[in-house]
């Protein structure tokens, strides 16, 4: 039943695009994170670079979903591929110039975190404008199915890319991946939605979007608690570096597999997400994968071997990406699709808010004590995220009975 939707042929160029798109992205984060601790040996740095990826996110969160909202995505997308493109090509000039630099390094944390926020948020409203409601979770669920194929994929090849050919050839594949996104998105042909809002100033329009969210707080709250399992998993990627090299004495290879499972597990939850929320509710789902999530990132911080770092990575993958795909749905069928890229600017600022003050911080805290405290950390966050959104949904079911 999920597949049906690949029937659609601008979902499929989307979902083709998504794919080579997440390749390039995931193999060149990767490969960032080891090739700065490679150099430096230092998490802190590590953090210090995932930190200025997502201060760059958060910038261009606060004012692209008002144009996302305002003008074509399929063009915003194509355009932000191709400079992306551009620049990693600059970057990749500056390491064959100079060689290592840790400037250079950060420029792409600096590009990457930009680029990726913008694509979120542009793609996601794209998805949520070219498919009907009810097939929203399967669109999502096989969105999440592509962002993990390309992300596992990457895993898999990019610690053995770096140990044979160097980080300077993960950039160019990064770069060609982006171009060739932009040829499958190319073929996009579908209606857009009319922009009521196209005649208004920014700063109207922008106003308007943060005042539809204050008129529902539920769904702004939804929308944060969604972002829970987003901050997880950059929490992971400070934590997993030194996790590798010092609690199971791992090397790059071991660090691209770990990664890999990962997005096994991101792939598995593609598959099971949906059919789980028709046999338990959606409600009852998200509520058990929130605490499947906290038992096993509390079990692998006290971990010391490798082949359960790969099951718990598969764990960790599995739950927080069938989580976005549900919440993610959720928030679909709720936000009107005119407002849909303010809506979800603004989660993502919050998102990439968090993430700047926990990347920071945990690099310095798993630097001064162990790697396990970082996955303390997670279960921790997950936990929050369970009570919140139980607490959420225990209030919405009492107004309901009330007002019956």
């Amino acid at each position: 039943m999920i597949f049906r939707v690949l029937k659609l042929k601008d979902f499929r160029n989307y979902f083709i695009a998504d794919i080579v798109s997440g390749f390039g992205v995931g193999m060149s984060t990767i490969g960032a994170n080891w090739y700065l601790m490679d150099k430096t040996g230092s998490i802190s740095a590590v953090g210090l670079m995932l930190s200025l990826n997502v201060i760059a996110g958060f910038l261009i969160s606060t004012f692209a979903g008002t144009f996302i909202d305002k003008w074509n995505r399929k063009t915003i997308i194509l355009w932000a591929n191709i400079v992306r493109a551009a620049a990693l090509l600059l970057i990749l000039g500056g390491f064959l110039w100079t060689g290592f630099r840790v400037e250079y390094v950060y420029a792409f944390a600096i590009l990457n975190g930009m680029g990726w926020a913008l694509y979120i948020t542009a793609s996601r409203s794209l998805l949520q404008e070219m498919l009907p409601e009810n097939e929203l979770i399967h669109g999502n669920s096989l969105i999440e199915i592509s962002l993990q194929v390309g992300m596992f994929s990457a895993g898999a090849l990019s610690g053995v890319l770096y140990k044979y050919v160097g980080f300077e050839t993960i950039l160019l594949l990064n770069a060609i991946a982006f171009i060739a996104s932009s040829l499958f998105l190319g073929k996009i042909r579908f209606t857009p939605v009319h922009a009521e809002n196209r005649e208004e100033s920014y700063l109207h329009n922008f106003k308007d979007g943060i005042r539809y969210l204050a008129d529902r707080p539920f769904l702004f709250l939804l929308g944060v608690i969604s972002i829970i399992p987003l901050v997880s998993t950059m929490i992971f990627n400070v934590v997993l570096p030194g996790y590798v090299s010092r609690a199971v004495n791992g090397d790059s290879v071991v660090f691209g597999l770990s990664d890999m499972f990962y997005g096994v597990g991101g792939l598995i939850s593609g598959f099971i997400a949906a059919p789980l929320a028709r046999k338990l509710s959606q409600n009852g789902t998200i509520v058990l994968l929130f605490a499947v999530a906290v038992l096993n990132l509390a079990a692998v911080s006290f971990n010391k071997t490798i082949v359960l770092l790969y099951i718990g990575s598969v764990l960790i993958g599995l739950t927080n990406s069938s989580l976005r795909v549900l919440m993610t749905t959720a928030l679909m069928e709720s936000v009107s699709k005119s407002y849909m890229g303010r809506a979800t600017s603004v989660w993502m600022a919050i998102s990439l808010l968090l993430q700047t003050f926990a990347a920071t911080g945990l690099g310095t805290l798993i630097d001064a004590y162990t790697p396990g405290a970082g996955f303390i950390c997670m279960s921790g966050l997950m936990f929050v995220g369970l009570v919140l959104y139980f607490a959420l949904n225990s209030r919405r079911a009492d107004k309901v009975t009330l007002e019956a």
